[in-house]
């Protein structure tokens, strides 16, 4: 406590219960299934690692993403190509080293489930980690609707989408102006607006995309299809809506380490978040 003049204020550290057990735990099993989800995923990729629109696609069709590889031995060179732009990826996309040979192979070893080119096992891990977290988004909606978090936390508030507010709170970001006091203890319009795109945006249409490429669920469903325009414009849809979820993730993170690392993991792991309150000396 400060107490050099009378109008000074005391500053003191408070805990406020931000994330409920269920909201945690269904987070840090998301963490899980995504990543599985995620390097199974392009285990499947790397089976074919074109991407079309259309009902169709196969080896000659035009595709509006290559990942690929032209010449042979030391004029291997691996490109990605999509719009008619080719960028040279040798090392990371295309092309990566294999026992010190350069090796055919869209991503890498290290960024796979398995290492080893199977797609059979890459489909194993990718459909085991699908459903369960299929079912994990079903609980945590289920319980977000039932207590009010969604309404409560998530929603925005009127005031909260004038632009002259979004644009504000765009600069404070910008410049890693992050709430305090009051205001720390709630979402704030941008990741309000960011969560509810992820939830109920990215992703629905993942998991409707991943569905429609299954023959057993087309058998049972066949409009999910024609609602997609087919089956490699769902394949499409699905790869760009994974890259999206990892770009979130990745500035996820990023805003989770600038705003604090510990407490951010604590209220994730415990509930308790610190603020800092301020107010008047008595």
């Amino acid at each position: 406590m400060n107490a050099t003049n009378d109008n000074v204020q005391y500053t003191r550290t408070i805990f406020i219960r931000r994330h409920s057990l269920v909201t945690r735990i269904t987070h840090w099993l998301n963490v899980i299934c995504l990543s599985f989800l995620l390097l199974s995923g392009l285990q499947i990729f790397n089976a074919h690692p074109e991407l079309y629109w259309g009902p169709y696609g196969a080896d000659g069709d035009p595709a509006v993403l290559t990942i690929g590889s032209a010449g042979n031995g030391a004029d291997a060179h691996g490109f990605v190509r999509a719009a008619g732009l080719e960028v040279s990826t040798t090392g990371v996309l295309g092309i990566s080293n294999v026992d010190g040979q350069p090796t055919a192979r869209a991503f890498p070893a290290w960024a796979t489930i398995p290492s080893f080119q199977d797609l059979a096992a890459g489909r194993r891990w990718h459909f085991f980690f699908a459903w369960l977290f299929l079912i994990n988004g079903l609980v945590y909606a289920g319980f977000g609707i039932l207590n009010g978090h969604f309404r409560r936390d998530l929603a925005p508030k009127v005031r909260e989408l004038s632009p002259r507010h979004l644009w504000h709170e765009i600069l404070d970001h910008a410049r890693l102006r992050f709430p305090k006091g009051e205001e720390a203890k709630r979402y704030n319009a941008l990741q309000k607006l960011t969560y509810l795109a992820v939830i109920a945006v990215l992703l629905p249409l993942m998991i409707l995309t991943g569905l429609t490429m299954s023959p057993g669920v087309d058998a049972a469903f066949p409009w999910l299809v024609d609602v997609f325009g087919g089956r490699q414009s769902a394949r499409t849809i699905h790869f760009v809506t994974a890259s999206l979820l990892v770009l979130f993730v990745i500035v996820h993170v990023a805003m989770v380490v600038l705003s604090g690392t510990w407490n951010n993991i604590r209220s994730m792991v415990t509930g308790r978040y610190a603020i800092k309150e301020t107010g008047p000396n008595p």
